[in-house]
Formats: structure tokens, sequence, C-alpha cells
């Protein structure tokens, strides 16, 4: 939409004084600073210390198991205590962790903290947004968020979109005297603005839809794991009680100290200690681990979501290109155009805000007067004017929207050459004059119709050298590629091709964006058939990514530029570039600092192994559960001696679980994200979890068989056999494809689980096992038999449920290969 030029006047804001045009003194700004009139805000970037300790320490599953060691502690058996090591193991680790993430991550935060540019003391001042005070005189320009909610005192042409508060697209033109909202988006134009609320005060706090950093967006991996979760608690709840009906009323329990252990080992056994743990665990090292690559992470599961991405939307400036825009050379129309260096130098000085007229300022210094009115420019329009003392409009802006229809041979030849200079990749620009004045209201500015065309003014940018080979990455996985840009649909024609962008062999291949139809259906339709488009407005942009939503596609944008912040917002996972506006930096999942394009596929390789790596550790949790399950549900309906101790799950979770897992969840992966994370996790974890909990019953029944007149500590250390040579045939399952690393850490916890069982100290004082012929060789026979059942099962296993079973890693790019 359009902004016109206003001018102060008289009006106080909201009641309170006028701040003198010279800014508040130092007095001032101390006096509101001791009365909390501030812009801190109450929302912090990331947890505090103590929230930390907190949620690692005080949860349901933690206190669970403290009141099942207490009860095991009063046996007087402390080698079935043991367990309580993993409390304080999975919360010392957990709050270790995530205090270096949220060191890592306030660092970066800080460097990427938006700034406020205030007046003080007659001088403008660039501030952090949170020692903004009450009554500041705030200077905005396009591309800013707004900072703290404020009036209006002088403007020229200010134009904000205030959509990600009120919902409302389309963007509203302020004038002196009108209220700005926090968290609105300056569009066009220039203005000083007094504040009127800040800080807990303003509009955006108070409605809390001001972008906030680290918080949780959709995860399929967090959503399903608690669906887990809740699943588990409802089991330990109906199952509890019943073992512990059963485990007082077995006659193999002699004292009520075995009846506890018995229980506190069934449900032990069903809880998922280490999961959450995990999960959370290859999250922060993921986001550490691009942190470290100067990629920002805003919100934490947003390295799963890009995994996820199957549609990437590309701005072509600041992403394909770099952003340094730079004056390359003025093509006259006619020969009496000397006025056209001092025209461009009078349009650039009057609009300094965006990155094109910076770089014509820095071409054609301004020495002359000012305009007398100017149209600033905006995304929506593509085009700037200023009116000056001779009563001559100058026009500088896109040839198509400056000319939409030439009239004349001389406006024909000039849109002529425009697009035969955009053909060749280059940005192009049209100086128009005019004697008439534009016409229109402040939201519908036209341009005389008898424009005369002057000069072209061509602009140079270079490819980003390494956007050929991030394009290629993401062809060769299968994600599609969608080039979105304000400019000419030739030049982003010439550029998506000079770069591969799959289907595009020139300038001739870009879909101009004007003749894109309104229906949401049709346009989706569009924007699924092709690939580049041009004349693209900010507006355009979210109806393009919203069209691709409703197919089904999970689409990430990325952009650097005021005009590309709200598709950010509505995209699945927003990506900005660190030199970027401060509008597009605030609504993003992931800001990339440094500015480079490559690290786009070192962020979409954590997120693949975030995600395959914890279904590879869920796998083994939820086989653990399922097989204690089994056992619990057998030991209530057998009313039987529950067939292992807390000590002997301890060291079979240990070795199966708990080290490998970790391991297993922090290794390298690059296998391609599938959805059904759950499914699969169910399909492979519950018939394998059933086997081992029958196998495990089966080796205790036949021990005690054997051997009628022997304790329970026999038919366990058959049970315990049994389990472990299962378990660590399913962990070699989930391990695969084997590498050296996978195959040392499988052999290492085969031979640590061998000593456990042969050196008597251990097997005898601390394990609790008596290692005898009968029971060892009945639980080495039915362990091998039931390993090769898991194999089988495995392998019967549709091959869409089981995806460790994998070919060949797919091709890295030369970004990739460094951290892994």
């Amino acid at each position: 939409m359009i902004a016109t030029s206003e001018r102060s006047g008289p009006n106080e804001p909201a009641g309170r004084p006028l701040t003198p045009r010279t800014g508040l003194c130092a007095a001032d700004v101390v006096a509101r600073v001791a009365a909390g009139q501030t812009n801190a805000t109450t929302v912090r970037t990331s947890r505090t210390i103590g929230e930390i300790v907190r949620a690692n320490v005080f949860t349901f599953f933690n206190g669970l198991l403290v009141a099942l060691f207490v009860l095991v502690a009063l046996t007087g058996r402390w080698q079935n205590a043991l367990f309580g090591g993993v409390v304080i193991a999975n919360s010392a680790i957990g709050i270790v962790q995530e205090l270096r993430a949220k060191r890592t991550l306030d660092r970066l935060a800080v460097l990427n903290a938006p700034r406020a540019r205030v007046v003080r003391e007659s001088t403008e001042r660039d501030l952090a947004v949170a020692e903004v005070v009450l009554d500041d005189l705030l200077c905005l320009v396009a591309g800013d968020q707004v900072p703290a909610d404020g009036v209006v005192r002088d403007c020229t042409g200010l134009t904000v979109d205030e959509s990600l508060l009120t919902g409302e697209s389309e963007p509203v033109v302020k004038g002196t005297g009108d209220p700005v909202l926090s968290g609105s988006i300056v569009v066009a134009g220039r203005g000083l603005v007094q504040t009127t609320a800040v800080g807990d005060d303003s509009y955006a706090a108070r409605l809390a839809t001001e972008a906030r950093r680290f918080t949780t967006t959709h995860s399929e991996l967090i959503s399903a794991t608690n669906r887990l979760l809740r699943w588990i608690s409802l089991m330990l709840l109906v199952i509890g009680p019943a073992v512990l009906w059963s485990q007082f009323r077995t006659p193999d329990n002699e004292s009520w100290q075995d009846a506890v252990t018995g229980t506190v080992a069934a449900l032990v056994g069903m809880i998922p200690e280490g999961l959450v743990l995990l999960t959370t665990l290859a999250f922060m090292v993921a986001t550490v681990s691009l942190a470290r690559r100067s990629t920002l992470v805003q919100e934490l599961p947003a390295v799963e979501g890009l995994a996820r991405v199957d549609v990437v939307c590309l701005d072509k400036t600041g992403t394909l290109t770099h952003g340094d825009v730079r004056f390359d050379e003025l093509v006259l129309l006619t020969p009496a155009a000397d006025a056209a260096p001092a025209a461009v130098a009078m349009l650039a000085a009057a609009d300094p805000a965006n990155a094109t007229a910076a770089a014509l300022a820095a071409a054609f210094p301004s020495s002359g007067p000012g305009p007398l009115d100017i149209v600033p420019f905006s995304s929506a329009r593509k085009w700037s004017a200023v009116r000056t003392e001779d009563a001559v409009t100058w026009a500088l802006g896109a040839p198509e929207m400056v000319l939409p229809t030439p009239a004349s041979v001389a406006q024909s030849v000039a849109r002529t050459r425009a697009d035969d200079l955009a053909a060749l990749g280059r940005r192009v620009l049209l100086l128009a004059r005019s004697t008439a004045p534009w016409t229109g209201g402040a939201d519908d500015v036209r341009l005389p119709a008898d424009l005369v065309p002057v000069a072209l003014v061509v602009l140079a940018e270079h490819l980003r050298e390494d956007a050929a080979e991030v394009l290629r990455y993401f062809t060769d996985q299968g994600v599609a590629l969608k080039v979105i840009s304000g400019d000419n649909p030739r030049t982003v024609g010439a550029v998506a091709a000079a770069v591969g962008v799959p289907g595009v062999t020139g300038a001739t291949d870009a879909v101009d964006a004007r003749t894109l139809p309104e229906d949401a259906d049709a346009l989706a339709q569009v924007v699924e058939d092709c690939s580049v488009f041009g004349r693209v407005t900010p507006h355009q942009k979210r109806a393009m990514v919203a069209a691709l939503q409703r197919r089904g596609h999970v689409v990430a944008m990325t952009g650097d530029g005021v005009n590309d912040a709200l598709a950010l917002k509505d995209a699945d996972i927003g990506v900005a570039m660190g030199n970027g506006s401060p509008a597009t930096r605030a609504v993003a999942q992931l800001v990339l600092l440094d500015g480079r394009f490559a690290h786009l596929p070192e962020a979409v390789a954590e997120g693949r192994r975030v995600i395959a790596n914890i279904e590879r550790a869920a796998n083994l949790f939820l086989v653990k559960n399922v097989y204690s399950l089994v056992l619990a549900l057998i030991t209530v309906v057998t009313l039987g001696a529950y067939p292992l101790a807390p000590i002997q799950l301890t060291l079979i979770s240990t070795l199966t679980i708990g080290v490998p897992g970790f391991f297993l969840a922090l290794a390298p992966n690059r296998r391609r994200y599938l959805p059904g994370f759950l499914r699969r996790v169910l399909t492979f974890s519950l018939p394998t979890g059933a086997l081992i909990g029958c196998a495990a019953y089966a080796g205790h029944a036949v021990t005690r068989w054997l051997q009628p007149d022997a304790d329970t500590a026999a038919a366990r250390t058959t049970a315990t056999i049994v389990v472990l040579l299962m378990a660590l045939w399913t962990l070699g399952i989930l391990a695969r494809p084997l590498t050296t690393v996978k195959a040392g850490l499988l052999l290492t916890m085969t031979g640590l689980a061998f000593l456990c069982i042969a050196v008597p100290v251990i097997a005898q004082s601390i394990v609790l096992l008596e290692v005898t012929v009968p029971s060892v060789g009945v639980g080495l026979g039915i362990g091998a038999s039931g390993a090769l059942l898991v194999e089988v099962v495995h392998r019967l296993l549709p091959a869409s449920t089981v995806t460790w079973r994998s070919g060949p890693a797919p091709r890295q790019t030369a970004s990739e290969r460094g951290p892994h």
C-alpha cells in the first residue's frame, strides 16, 4: 500500500507532555530508569539456572524412582538400590548440558538482539531495546520492528504492518499523532515516535504476541515422546498395584523384603528413565553444534523441523546473491538527461533506508536542495518519487511498475531495453520524470501517466559462491526449490538458471507474480508447478507459503528483507540472514549470523541426526518397557516371583540401553526424514519386547523346573542371561549399518556383560547372580534362540517401518563433510 509525506503537529502523546525535539536529557533517563519505566520485559530468552535445575530434578519419573529407591533401601539390600544412581546421573547430565547450551545460546542471542535508535540530548544513539525508556524519541525506518508503543511525532511516508499483532494483512499508513504498536513492522518511510508504553505495559507484551526466542514449536518427536510417556504413566498406575498384590501372594517370596524387591524391579523396568534426557540432549547438542557454525536456533525443535522440510522458498537478494548491491552504470535514454545524476541523488537521499538507496547514495552524493515532497519506496509498489522545487516529479523504481502500460514510443523503448538488461541477470531501475504531480490519497498514490523515461539505473549483484552447491544438495535430497523475489522476473529467472534451479534454463522461465490468480486453489497449483517467481509482493509471499502448506508441504522460507518477514513468520521454518532487517531476524526460527547460505545443509544434517538417532534410542527404551510389562503381566497371572531383581535390571539397562543409547543419540546420521516416528517405534518395539519378555520367563521357569530345590537366584541368573543376549542383539540391529565405532561399542558392552557374569565377586556380591551350569546353559540356549527370533521378526517387518535398514548414505556437500 502507499504512504505520503506528513509533518509534525502539536498533538500531545496520549495525554503525556511532549518530549523536546532534542530528546530526553541524562537526568530524565536516570529518573525513568529509577522508576522502572524501561523497555525491559519479564520475557526471557532462556530458562534461569533455578528453572533448569527444577526441570531436570523434579520430574514425575524421578519422583517415582526416588520413592522406589527408599522402599528398596528399607529392605537392607543395597545392591538393588543402585538404580538410584540413574536419577543422579540423568539429572546431572541434563543440568550440565542445558547450562552449557544456555551459555552458548545466550551469547549468540546478544549478537542477534535487536537495537533501537533514539534521540537524546540532540544526538541519535544506538541502544539495546531494553534500554529504551518512557518518552524516548524513537527513530524508525523501513525494516525496523517497533520496540515499544508510541505516538508519531514526525514522519515521512511512515507505513507499518501490524498483522503480527492484529491479523490485519494490509499495511497501515501513519500520520502525525497516530499510535504505533510494539511488535509492528515498518515497511516504508521513516518517522520519529515518542514512546508511551514500554516493557510489560506495551501492547505486544500484554497480548503475548511478540515473537519469542527458544519457545517450543510443533515437534513430531516431542509430541510422540510425550504420548508414549502418558501411556507408560497410565500403565504404571494400572499394573503397579496388581504386581504388588501378586508379589505378596506368591509362595516364591519368603519375606516382605522379597515382595518389595520384586515389585520395585517390575516398576523400574517399566520406567523410561533416560528417554526424555536423551531427546532433550540430542536437541541441545544439535543447537550448540549449529551455534558454533554461526547458526542461531531461536526455537529448539527447529533443527528437527528443517529436516522435515520438503519445499524451500528462497529470496534472491541476500540468499542466492550477496546482499551488497552496488551501482554499475547509468544508461541514458534521452540526450537531454543532464539532470539524471542529481535526480538519482535526490531520490536516494530522500529515502535511504534500503540497500538499493544506500548504494545509489554512495555513487551519487546529494549536494543540492531537498525535495518538497516524497513518496518513499515500499515493497508493495516497488518505486519511490520526489517532487522538486521547480515543479518536476521524478520517479525511480521497477520499469514495469513505473511504466505498467507503455503509452508512447519512448516508454516502449525504455521497457524493451530494461527487459534486455534484466534477461542478462542484471538488476534494473527506471528513472522517469513529469511536470505533473502524483495523484491519489495516502493509501493509493498514482504516478502521472505522461512520465518520460530518462535513464536506466543498472545495479550489480554477484552470486554467492556456494549457492549452486547448496541448491544441488537440496535437489539431491528431493527438496523442491521455489525462488520468490520482488525483482524483475527476467532478472530472477537468469539468476535462478545460473545457480542451477531445476527446470529453469533462462530468464523467460520465471513467472511474473502480477499474473498470479487470486483464487487459493489456482494459486496453489501454479506454485506447485513452477519454480521461479518475480515481482512478488510481501502479501503474495505469504499467500504462496500458505498455498504450499495447504498442499501438505512442510515449507522453509529464507530471506533478509522486511518484505520477507511475514512469510518467514508463516512458514514452518523461517531462516533469516544475520545481516537482514531486525524484523526478519525477530520472527525467524533460525538465523544465519554470518549470512552464509551454506550453513543451511548443515542445519538439515543436524535435524536428520536428531530424528534418526532419537528413533533408535526410543526403540531401545520401549523394547525394555515392553518386556518389563510382559514379565509383570505373566507374574500377576501366575502368582510367581518377578524373574529379575532391580540390580539385574540396572545392569541390563546400563549395558543395552543407557550407555549405547547415549552414544547412538549423538552419533552422526544422515538418514533422510520419513514421517511416522511413533508408528515405526511401536511396530519394532512391541514384537521384539514381547519376544524378550516371553523368553526371559521361559528361561526362569525352565531353571526352576531343573533345580526345584534352588532359590530364585539361579532362575533369575538364567533370565538375566537371556535378556542380555537378546537385548544386545537388538542393540546390534538398531546400530546398523555398523561402523567401526558402533562395532566397538557393541563389543565393549558384550565384554562388560561377560565380565559381570564370569567374575564371581561381581556376579554374586553385586549383581546377585547364582552362576551354575544349568542356569548358564539354559540361559545361553534360550537367549541364542530368542536372538535368532528377534532377527527373523526384524527381517519380516516392512522396509518402511525399519528405517535403519539402509543403503549408502546420500552424497554430502563440502559444507556437510566438515562437521561430520
